[in-house]
């Protein structure tokens, strides 16, 4: 666990979870700094997924289940979840699994969805956006290399490409944390690199806090500095991620342990993808392919 004694992103103290008398979470406690990128490792059925949405306040924990802090604020304490959580979640993004983009609306809608904490209801029921709002959402869609596919239905992209829609909808929300739970499990290996490039991205630039759990050891490897380790619903490790050793790995996922490849880089050594880039070289390329996609002559509605 770290050691800074500066104020915690994400604080989580004796988290238990219960499901028909199965312990999906024992006693678990982690602290996440700001500005950290974390991986959470371990086997399907481990308890990342359920630490992942405790920590979200999207299920409450057992009666006397432990505390969860976000941001400095209770997220939910004694097996309740705080009443304040809704403006809590404005601060968090949240990255799942099968991408949770609206099929039939464009992309550059489905990213404009991260504003909806920030606008007024009658404007995000609508989805009437302002230009400035859309000209964000744009530049956005092109740090994650997919600006030209803005106009798009989300149902027709690709599942990297919509996977990367969801991080730019995080980006444009101004989520403080990140968290992503499993992003790349159905997706092929140069996708999932680049879905975790745009989430290193995310966190390198922007700033963000961000934990996203992984099956993959060598996606961990590349691009989390620290890893922590959950099997059974308990932390077995919580450190550097080149302290793994392979005795570790073989405790935490079994004969089905994979060490990292011969040659793989150390975290945070990875090369950002070409289509990935700085929001300061954004602005002109986002402004084009925002007046290809949008009426300049008014803020107008997306439909």
């Amino acid at each position: 666990m770290s050691g800074s004694a500066e104020a915690a992103a994400i604080e989580v103290t004796g988290l238990c979870k219960t499901f028909s008398q199965r312990k999906a979470l024992d006693r678990v406690g982690i602290r996440v700094a700001p500005g950290e990128m974390v991986a959470l490792i371990g086997t399907s059925g481990s308890g990342k997924s359920t630490l992942l949405r405790h920590i979200a306040g999207l299920i409450p924990a057992d009666r006397l289940g432990g505390d969860i802090r976000v941001l400095g604020q209770n997220v939910q304490s004694g097996g309740k979840v705080s009443r304040d959580v809704r403006r809590i979640r404005s601060r968090v993004g949240f990255v799942f699994q099968q991408f949770n983009l609206v099929g039939r609306l464009t992309l550059l809608t489905n990213t404009l969805v991260g504003l909806l904490s920030r606008v007024p209801t009658w404007r995000s029921t609508a989805h009437c956006f302002t230009r400035a709002e859309k000209r964000a959402a744009m530049a956005s869609l092109e740090r994650v290399g997919i600006a030209e596919h803005a106009g798009q239905r989300a149902s027709t992209l690709s599942g990297g490409q919509q996977q990367r829609g969801a991080i730019a909808r995080a980006m444009v929300q101004r989520a403080q944390v990140i968290l992503a739970d499993e992003p790349i499990a159905s997706l092929d290996p140069e996708s999932s690199h680049r879905v975790l490039a745009a989430l290193a991205t995310l966190n390198r630039e922007d700033g963000a806090t961000v934990l996203v759990s992984l099956h993959q050891i060598d996606y961990a490897w590349r691009y989390c500095p620290r890893s922590v380790a959950l099997k059974d619903g308990r932390v077995v490790f919580d450190g550097p991620t080149h302290s793994l050793t392979p005795e570790l790995l073989r405790h935490v996922y079994g004969s089905s342990a994979c060490w990292p490849a011969e040659g793989t880089s150390a975290p945070q050594a990875a090369l950002t993808p070409p289509a990935l880039h700085d929001a300061r070289e954004t602005q002109h390329g986002a402004l084009s392919l925002f007046d290809h996609h949008c009426d300049p002559a008014r803020a107008g509605c997306l439909n």
